[in-house]
């Protein structure tokens, strides 16, 4: 490969760890130019850099000696850095440390299989160098790199890799509002947290549901009150403002905000301060606002239900989350983290997904978004018999008790046959996607496609 040397500037405060040790750091890259620049920058940075430019070379390097992080390139001279990756999981795992690649848009679905395999994170080529050490710090950070697991990203789809990648470049604006959109369920309130982790900072985020406020309570709930304010305010009470300080200040369902409070709001957004119910002096606004709503809020301005003035000084930074019929690559992803959320509540009663249950995941397009994936997880692991989780656990309505012969049956079974071809040509072409695919005559795009419905992956250490 050959590449122009990127520029990477210092800008990252982050000088090695509390501990005084140097963070280590292990770069498998074989372009000598983009090798010698990120292995300057880094060491610049105060980490210890060990370079090396072959598969073999990062295997024998890994299993040597302790590593906090691994910077890896997809494509090498020896072989793939997801096989290497695979391989280190299975005869050393205990070497392998949070592992950041760096792979070409072609390769993007390898990339996003890793991530389901426990890869850290993936930058797909150009890698904005900036995002690059952003990203490496951020692991850095972790205490020891021990808790990466918890720090994990939004999902594994392009979709919400890319969101992530935007929120990395809203945390250098601090005082710009971001606005959420999506549908009910479909994780608004997760983006925002995942916003207030990147951010740092003392405070606390706070989410505030305009929706499920009462008209006559909301302003006191937004910005305080001061004892003797109004009946029964026997004592001051902050805000959700002032709460927030420091912090992240999230108001979900801001599409669902009274006329009157609107006004309001907007007169505090412009003053960056708003003022107790019975106080005289405005308090700062510390807080980063995130603005979120199921709502097309330029339809209720078309309306009359939503402020225009308002509508443009929140509409700032704008993110939509797609729903999980529109990024069906991190259903699975999120059924296991939620299955794992049950395990640690209940490790004595440790479940798994069914290849059926897995199939009737990627088949439901859950309207409920991923509010109603975590409850069917949730309700399965309360109710299925036994360690395996069926299909008609996790749907019952669905599954249970399907009338012979009617459409849903058939569905069902043309489905399972699909996936039965697609396995058996994958294998009889040792899992080659061009030949596989030339065989079936699909594009390769399609047989991902196929692929990623039918959650196939190939055993074992590698995809070619």
């Amino acid at each position: 490969m050959s590449h122009q040397a990127p520029h990477f500037g210092s800008s990252s405060p982050y000088r090695g760890g509390s501990t005084g040790r140097r963070t280590q750091l292990v770069l498998i890259e074989d372009d000598p130019t983009l090798g010698e620049a990120l292995s300057e920058r880094l060491s610049l940075e105060g980490l210890e850099v060990d370079w090396v430019t072959t598969a073999e070379a990062g295997y024998a390097r890994m299993v040597s000696a302790p590593a906090d992080l691994l910077l890896c390139d997809m494509r090498l001279p020896d072989g793939d850095g997801g096989a290497l990756f695979r391989r280190l999981q299975q005869d050393a795992p205990q070497a392998l440390p949070p592992t950041l690649f760096i792979t070409a848009h072609a390769r993007v679905e390898e990339a996003v299989d890793l991530l389901k395999c426990g890869a850290a994170d993936y930058l797909v080529k150009p890698v904005d160098p900036q995002q690059l050490i952003s990203r490496i710090f951020e692991l850095c950070r972790c205490e020891a790199c021990e808790d990466w697991r918890e720090r994990t990203p939004l999902g594994v789809s392009p979709a919400m890799r890319e969101l992530e990648q935007h929120l990395h470049s809203v945390i250098r604006h601090p005082d710009t509002p971001v606005l959420l959109l999506g549908e009910t369920g479909v994780g608004k309130e997760v983006v925002a947290r995942r916003l207030h982790e990147l951010q740092g900072g003392e405070g606390r985020m706070v989410a505030l549901n305009c929706a499920a406020v009462p008209e006559g309570l909301i302003e006191a709930e937004l910005f305080g009150h001061r004892r003797g304010a109004f009946t029964g305010a026997d004592r001051d009470r902050a805000g959700v403002f002032e709460q927030a300080a420091g912090g992240t200040l999230l108001l979900d369902e801001i599409g669902d905000m009274p006329a009157m409070m609107q006004a309001k709001l907007l007169r505090a957004l412009q003053d960056r301060a708003v003022t107790p119910v019975g106080e005289s002096e405005p308090v700062a606004i510390r807080a980063r606002l995130v603005f979120a709503t199921h709502r097309d809020l330029r339809e209720e301005v078309t309306m009359g239900r939503f402020r225009e003035d308002l509508y443009y000084r929140i509409n700032v930074v704008s993110l939509r989350i797609p729903p999980l019929r529109e990024r069906r690559e991190d259903i699975i992803w999120l059924a296991e983290r939620f299955l794992a959320e049950q395990e640690r509540a209940q490790p004595s009663q440790p479940r798994r997904l069914s290849e059926e249950a897995r199939e009737a995941l990627l088949a439901h397009d859950w309207p409920g978004q991923v509010r109603e994936l975590r409850h069917a997880i949730e309700r399965a692991c309360v109710f299925a018999n036994g360690p395996v989780i069926g299909a008609e656990d996790l749907l019952p309505e669905q599954y249970a008790q399907v009338p012979e012969g009617s459409e849903f049956e058939l569905q069902r079974h043309l489905g399972a046959a699909e996936r039965e071809h697609l396995e058996r040509a994958l294998v009889a072409h040792d899992w080659h996607i061009t030949r596989t695919a030339e065989s079936l005559g699909l594009s390769r795009k399609g047989l991902w496609q196929k692929m990623r419905r039918h959650a196939l992956r190939r055993p074992g250490d590698g995809r070619k």
